[in-house]
């Protein structure tokens, strides 16, 4: 696994708050309120804004974006931007090189210094995977819109249709700012109770191999606990408050100072919106990219079915 970076607070922190103070800011940092993106347009603040809608087995995210989108939002290609092709050995979305990120982030037009924004039409599921990937490649300040388009309309924010294209950012990233695990590091977690707790994102069907609508094998993670993604929501698409989070993930073993704590899914998408709400909680949690199809593609790795973690 790699080292968790150190937390920074930003120097706005007053060391005197009280002690949901640190709580408040980590969720600053992860989402943005549509009424806060509206107020940065008007006035001009310099931002990336991403238009990151996707859905397993569609394929019209580009004509959704046309159709209207956030202004100046500039649409990414979750499948073929912000994966590596996907493989048995790797799974349905391996994380990309380093440099084609890059250029897919320079494409976006993604400058040093200037803040990025991901939406999306689901909950941000589907935009948190560019909200990990940007900030596990060192772009510090990368938030999710909180609620996604609906949010934003809904606050009177208005549309913008056809294509967007900027200039071309000058972004420089490099890997590793926020953890991940392989195989072998998910099945020691996940075995280990004292040591933490390995969170499964997927649907609960899913988990207790009822469903399985994609991949190799139906069930999960040997000793993994099951967290849907859909629980960091409430009923509009958007996070549930801070405190509500906190007890969600308190009751799974989740909680800050509690252990280590490594999130997977399907594919590594979802995982990282699981990631996202724990990050705005205080919760530095590691995504294991590979998830659930690349476990269930290998045959020598066990298999559980039922509601029971083992």
């Amino acid at each position: 696994m790699t080292p968790a970076p150190t937390f920074d607070a930003g120097p706005d922190v007053d060391p005197d708050a009280s002690p949901d103070a640190a709580p408040d800011r980590a969720r600053e940092r992860v989402l943005i309120e549509p009424a806060e993106l509206a107020r940065w347009l008007a006035v001009g603040e310099p931002v990336v804004l991403l238009d990151v809608r996707w859905a397993l087995g569609r394929t019209d995210g580009l004509t959704e974006h046309a159709a209207g989108h956030v202004p100046g939002a500039v649409f990414v290609d979750l499948d073929a931007e912000l994966a590596a092709p996907p493989s048995a050995a790797a799974g349905r979305h391996p994380l990309p090189p380093i440099e084609d990120l890059q250029a897919a982030a320079r494409r976006w037009g993604v400058r040093a210094g200037v803040p990025v924004v991901a939406y999306d039409a689901a909950g941000g599921t589907s935009a948190a995977r560019a909200w990990w990937l940007l900030r596990w490649a060192g772009v510090p300040d990368v938030r999710l819109l909180d609620g996604g388009l609906a949010a934003w309309v809904a606050s009177g924010g208005s549309l913008q249709t056809g294509r967007v294209e900027h200039r071309p950012g000058d972004v420089t990233l490099a890997p590793g700012a926020l953890r991940t695990l392989g195989p072998d590091e998910a099945a020691a977690l996940a075995a280990d109770d004292d040591a933490g707790v390995l969170l499964d994102a997927r649907a609960g069907e899913r988990y207790r191999g009822e469903a399985e609508p994609i991949d190799p094998r139906a069930g999960h993670i040997p000793g993994a606990v099951s967290a849907p993604t859909a629980g960091n929501l409430d009923g509009a698409g958007r996070f549930l408050p801070a405190p509500e989070l906190r007890e969600r993930f308190a009751a799974l073993r989740a909680a800050a100072g509690a252990g280590d704590v490594a999130v997977y899914c399907g594919s590594g998408v979802t995982a990282a919106h699981e990631v996202a709400a724990l990050a705005s909680i205080g919760v530095e949690a590691a995504l294991y990219p590979g998830s659930w199809s690349q476990w269930s593609a290998d045959p020598t790795r066990d298999v559980v079915v039922g509601p029971d973690p083992r």
